[in-house]
C-alpha cells in the first residue's frame, strides 16, 4: 500500500515538472503503458489472495485514474500554452490606422456603358435589361441558332444543372436575349438598347468568362439598312467625340441577321494603343445587320409585316480601345491603383451637352 501511494505521488510530482507534449506522452508510456510502473502493479494482482485483492484492486484502479487525469490535464495545459505562443508570434495589430480613400473613382466600364446608354437614350431609344439566367430557347432557338451550333457546346456555354423534366438553365452567352423577351412581351415599335452582363467559358488577355455588352433593337414597318448605318455613324462620332469617324462594313454571318455585317472603323495602331479617326488601319468594333425573319416568327411577329435592324458589342472592349487599356484582365483585379488611373470622377456624369468624357 506504500508503494501505490509513493507511486502516485512521484508521478503526480512528474507530471507536474513536464513542460512539452514529447516528454509528456514518455511519461504516460512508462506509466500507463503495457510495460508501465502502474500496469506492472496491476498485474500483480492475479498473485495475490483474495482477501489482499479486494484491497490492493481499488487502490491500484484509484492510481491509474488520477495519473491518467493528471496527465490529461497537463496535455490540456500544454496545448493551450502552445496555442498562445504561437498567437503571441503571429499576432497582427489590427490597431494600425486605416487606409482611408478620400476619392472614390467610377469604374472605367460603368463609364462607357452610361456613354453609351446617353448617346443612344438621346436618340429615342429607352433601356430594357434582362435575367442573367436564361432558358435554352431565349439564348439560342429563338435566336436561329441551330441544336448542332458550337455555341450551344458546353465549352463555350455556362450550363446549369438539369432539372426533374430534363430541361436545362443556361448563363447567358449574349444580351440578345432581352431582345426576345422585349418582342414577346410587348407590340412593335420596338427602339431598345441593352447593356449588361454575359458569360463564356472564354479567358485570356482580350477574353474573361463574364464579361459586358450592349445590343441595340429596332423593330417597325419601314426601318432598313440605311438606317442602321445612320445610327452607328452618329454613335461612332459621339462616342469618340471626333467630327468624322470613317467606317466600313463587310459581309457577314450571323444566325439571328440577315443580311448580317461587321462594321470597321479607320484607325491608327501605335504599340497598344489605338488611335480612331485616321490611318490606314481598320479595326472592327461590333456585329449588326436585318433582324432574320425567323426571328420574329419565333417572337410571333408577321416577317412580312415587321422588319427591323440590330447591332451589339463588348462594352469592356470597346472601353480598352477609347481609353487605351492595353489588358482586359486589369478590369477585374479591384486594383485601387489601376483604379485611380483609369477611373472617373463620380459627379461628373456623361452627357451630350456636356461632353461624355473629361
Amino acid at each position: 500500500m506504500q508503494d501505490i501511494e509513493k507511486l502516485e505521488q512521484d508521478l503526480l510530482a512528474q507530471i507536474g515538472e513536464v513542460s512539452d507534449l514529447d516528454a509528456l506522452e514518455s511519461l504516460r508510456i512508462s506509466a500507463l503503458g503495457k510495460k508501465g510502473s502502474v500496469s506492472l502493479m496491476m498485474r500483480g494482482l492475479g498473485q495475490m489472495d483474495p482477501a489482499e485483492r479486494q484491497t490492493v484492486a481499488p487502490k491500484l484502479n484509484k492510481l491509474k485514474n488520477t495519473v491518467g487525469e493528471a496527465i490529461e490535464r497537463a496535455k490540456a495545459a500544454l496545448h493551450a500554452a502552445a496555442l498562445d505562443a504561437k498567437l503571441a508570434e503571429e499576432r497582427i495589430d489590427i490597431t494600425l490606422p486605416v487606409r482611408h480613400e478620400t476619392t472614390g473613382r467610377i469604374h472605367p466600364i460603368s463609364q462607357v456603358m452610361d456613354e453609351i446608354t446617353e448617346i443612344f437614350a438621346g436618340m429615342g431609344f429607352d433601356v430594357a435589361e434582362g435575367p442573367d439566367i436564361e432558358n435554352d430557347f431565349n439564348n439560342f432557338t429563338a435566336l436561329n441558332i441551330p441544336p448542332e451550333h458550337p455555341a450551344r457546346q458546353m465549352h463555350d456555354t455556362f450550363y446549369l444543372p438539369e432539372k426533374e423534366d430534363g430541361s436545362r438553365q443556361l448563363l447567358r452567352t449574349h444580351t440578345s436575349t432581352v431582345q426576345i423577351r422585349t418582342m414577346q412581351s410587348k407590340k412593335p415599335p420596338h427602339r431598345i438598347v441593352v447593356p449588361g452582363r454575359t458569360f463564356r467559358s472564354d479567358s485570356d488577355q482580350t477574353h474573361t468568362p463574364m464579361f459586358h455588352q450592349i445590343e441595340g433593337l429596332v423593330i417597325d414597318k419601314t426601318s432598313h439598312m440605311g438606317h442602321l448605318k445612320g445610327v452607328l455613324a452618329e454613335f461612332c462620332k459621339a462616342f469618340f467625340e471626333l467630327d468624322e469617324v470613317t467606317m466600313r462594313f463587310r459581309p457577314s454571318y450571323f444566325p439571328f441577321t440577315e443580311p448580317s455585317a461587321e462594321m470597321d472603323i479607320r484607325c491608327t495602331f501605335a504599340g497598344d494603343h489605338v488611335k480612331v479617326g485616321e490611318g490606314d488601319d481598320w479595326l472592327e468594333i461590333l456585329g449588326c445587320g436585318m433582324v432574320n425573319p425567323r426571328v420574329l416568327e419565333h417572337c410571333g411577329l408577321d416577317p412580312t409585316e415587321y422588319q427591323g435592324f440590330a447591332w451589339g458589342m463588348g462594352i469592356d472592349r470597346i472601353a480598352m480601345l477609347k481609353y487605351g487599356i492595353p489588358d482586359l484582365r486589369a478590369f477585374f483585379d479591384s486594383d485601387l491603383r489601376w483604379l485611380k488611373h483609369y477611373g472617373f470622377v463620380p459627379l461628373d456624369v456623361p452627357t451630350l451637352g456636356g461632353g461624355l468624357s473629361r
